[in-house]
């Protein structure tokens, strides 16, 4: 999958605060995603993640 630092992911499942748009601030063997409303970060396994994606927003 393709995925970049700073891209947004709308995910199938929302964060406990209700948002499920998450920024991407490191990718490696895990991701490090941060809520847009709470600004929660979270470490992830990358499989987890991409799994779970439902659309990347792309800022260009």
């Amino acid at each position: 999958m393709d995925v970049k630092v700073n891209d947004k992911l709308v995910m199938k499942k929302p964060h406990p605060c209700g948002c499920n748009t998450f920024v991407v601030t490191r990718i490696g063997m895990d991701f490090k995603i941060k809520c847009e409303k709470c600004s929660h970060e979270v470490m992830v396994p990358r499989k987890k993640v991409e799994k779970n994606i439902k659309k990347i927003l792309r800022e260009e």
